[in-house]
């Protein structure tokens, strides 16, 4: 049967299947990543894997730990934080990579922890980035960090696969962040909304590995779970490009040089000789095709304060928007091909940032700013008047120096511009590419480095599936899971509430929140009202995409701590799902719920009280306004880890009996 790439690489690295079982969409699998990846989060990992009773890392090789979001963050408790897990990396013989060494994404494809085919998640949102090296890269969350390093394994459901065929070729000026928005901006009705998207067609042997990189990583904010590339020569390229002499470490039977984390000529040589098996079959079956046309693409910005709000930079331009704040770094566009852009469109200018302006600059790694140092084009930029900062995440994630102000407007070259996401809520930050970053920095409003004519992007969608239904169905409530609920909910009425909104980045590394202090702070950036109209006990009801963004596992269990007793949506990011189930709270998707209250509820605000609802887990419906409506079954699955509550008991429970 053909296969897509993610149901091959998935099907790889199944665990405890019978041999030569296939997976596919849809299916609940045990799986066995090559790596995951924690950065600062590893502190709050560590104790969640000490109180699952496991005290040994199961494979050492398999975890990395990188640090790179807090590292402006000089204090005492900060550095404490940090020197213990070093500590833990070396009690553990996990490799490690300091404050300094870069962005975590870029470190574990820089490093050569991803290779073509391997199954590689990490503990944040962004290790799409992975699939532009033509592995499975998918985020998961630290309950599931902690269960990888104690057993190896953790639980996934296979998503189905969106097929997005690009064609053509960019024109001179337009880069891979170019591509992304304007897909963002062109399918923004959630066509990919929790699918792998795997890129195909004849236009992507002409996107360099920087570009895909880009692409890959922003397929998060477009709501998918996963952005593949094909394994072709560009791939072979540039793992060739990062091997160097390590002949005392090198394994036995192997040749030539190989990259830090082990992978060397003979693997590159075996890779291509089987690449039929590294790419998608010809005739695999898709979710949905939609195809881009990269001749139509022209430089978008996006926003403000929305990712999927597209427009043309001819139309935006035109609008002389004044900015304070301009920012060129993050795991999305802090490359040696995005500084080389930038700076390229200095020199073309011949000038220095505008006066009002900061303009401040991250590599996305020590070996990405040595390289733009060498080349000059590190040069280039500060000598214009950016103010440089160590390679790091900071300013995307709202840490360190340089934050946007109260009423402030920034351009930034980041994959997020959530509402308070980057500084105060009371700001407008627009996101585009480093040449449009630059040229904006210049200029003091927001522009295009070269004059683009204004033209549609070209897009058709070829083939969609049928949208699924929820249907009512009686499923076993087993002992300690409530078989009904009845209480009033809080509507939110917004599609996307993204993760800054219900628990904003600014409180993510504060490990000394305590619950009832975590539960204060819900929905800061999305309504300051909502803590003076909540009530122990509120179910809460959302639209489309509830808890995108960020995979903080915060923002859900804030709304546990809070005492909300479910959430119920259209849909939601399968991450903040999958946050939820493993820390024991209930959430479930019933649209036809929030058809009805926007078709009834009249006068909404952010936030607005609904009439009492009852829902009934046992028959799988839920009563309001003395109307019935379907939502999917709890299975007695996802209902044991909420009576267990969550993964990490379930996972201790299994460690005392395989010790046993």
């Amino acid at each position: 049967m053909a296969l897509t790439l993610v149901e091959k690489i998935a099907s790889r690295h199944a665990d405890g299947l019978a041999p030569g079982t296939i997976v596919h969409a849809g299916d609940f699998i045990s799986i066995r990543p090559r790596h995951v990846m924690t950065h600062d989060n590893t502190g709050a990992v560590i104790p969640k894997f000490k109180q699952i009773g496991a005290t040994r890392i199961a494979d050492p090789a398999q975890p990395v730990f990188a640090i790179d979001h807090d590292i402006q963050n000089l204090t005492p408790e900060n550095l404490g934080k940090y020197a213990k897990i070093q500590a833990f990396a070396r009690e553990q013989g996990v490799d490690y990579y300091p404050p300094g060494t870069g962005i975590s994404h870029q470190v574990m494809v820089e490093q050569g922890y991803v290779v073509p085919g391997a199954l590689v998640v990490g503990s944040d949102s962004h290790s799409n980035l992975y699939g532009a090296v033509a592995a499975l890269g998918t985020p998961v969350v630290r309950t599931d960090a902690a269960s990888i390093w104690a057993t190896g394994v953790t639980w996934w459901q296979v998503p189905a696969v969106a097929r997005v065929v690009l064609r053509g070729r960019l024109a001179a000026g337009v880069t891979g962040k170019d591509v992304i928005i304007a897909l963002c901006g062109a399918f923004n009705n959630d066509e990919v909304l929790n699918h792998a998207v795997e890129f195909v067609g004849d236009g992507v042997a002409a996107l360099s590995m920087d570009a895909r990189m880009t692409i890959s990583n922003m397929t998060t904010e477009w709501g998918a779970l996963a952005g593949l590339f094909p394994f072709d020569a560009v791939t072979v390229d540039y793992l060739n490009s990062r091997l160097a002499p390590l002949a005392s470490d090198r394994r036995p039977g192997t040749r030539g040089a190989q990259s830090r984390s082990g992978y060397c000529e003979t693997d590159i040589a075996g890779w291509w000789a089987n690449r039929a098996n590294l790419n998608a079959d010809s005739d695999a079956q898709y979710a949905i095709d939609l195809e881009l046309d990269l001749a139509t693409v022209i430089p978008h910005v996006s926003g403000p304060n929305e990712v999927k709000t597209m427009v043309a930079l001819p139309t935006i331009e035109a609008k002389r928007i004044a900015i304070q704040k301009a920012y060129l770094l993050s795991c999305v566009n802090a490359r040696v091909e995005d500084l080389h852009d930038a700076a390229a469109v200095v020199r073309l200018k011949g000038a220095r940032v505008a006066a009002g302006v900061e303009f401040y600059l991250a590599a996305a790694s020590a070996e990405v700013q040595a390289s733009a140092e060498a080349s000059g084009d590190w040069k280039t930029l500060v000598d214009a008047g950016a103010i440089a900062l160590p390679p790091g995440c900071g300013t995307c994630i709202g840490l360190g120096r340089g934050l946007v102000g109260k009423g402030e407007t920034a351009i930034s070259a980041t994959n997020r511009n959530f509402k308070g996401r980057m500084g105060d809520a009371d700001s407008q930050v627009y996101l585009a590419s480093p040449a449009v970053v630059a040229a904006s920095a210049l200029a003091g409003f927001i522009c295009a480095p070269q004059s683009f004519a204004p033209r549609a992007v070209g897009t058709a969608i070829r083939r969609a599936s049928a949208a699924a239904r929820s249907t009512a169905a009686t499923v076993e409530i087993i002992p300690g899971f409530p078989s009904r609920v009845q209480a009033r909910a809080l509507f939110l009425d917004k599609d996307n509430l993204n993760t800054d909104g219900i628990y904003a980045g600014k409180h993510t590394y504060r490990d000394d929140l305590t619950a009832e202090q975590m539960a204060a702070v819900t929905f800061e950036n999305f309504d300051p009202l909502f803590n003076t109209i909540y009530q122990l006990g509120d179910i809460l009801v959302g639209g489309l995409n509830f808890g995108t963004g960020s995979s903080r596992e915060q923002a859900a269990t804030a709304l546990k701590f809070k005492g909300v007793p479910c959430v119920i949506a259209s849909s939601f990011s399968e991450t903040y799902k999958r946050n939820a189930f493993n820390n024991g709270f209930v959430v479930f998707e019933c649209p036809a719920l929030v058809t009805h209250l926007r078709n009834t509820l009249a006068n909404r605000t952010a936030t607005t009280v609904t009439p009492i609802i009852s829902i009934d887990y046992g028959t799988s419906t839920l009563t309001i306004d003395s109307q019935a409506f379907a939502f999917s079954p709890l299975s007695p699955a996802a209902q044991e880890l909420i009576v267990a509550g969550g993964a990490e008991n379930l996972v201790a429970k299994r460690l005392r009996a395989s010790q046993a």
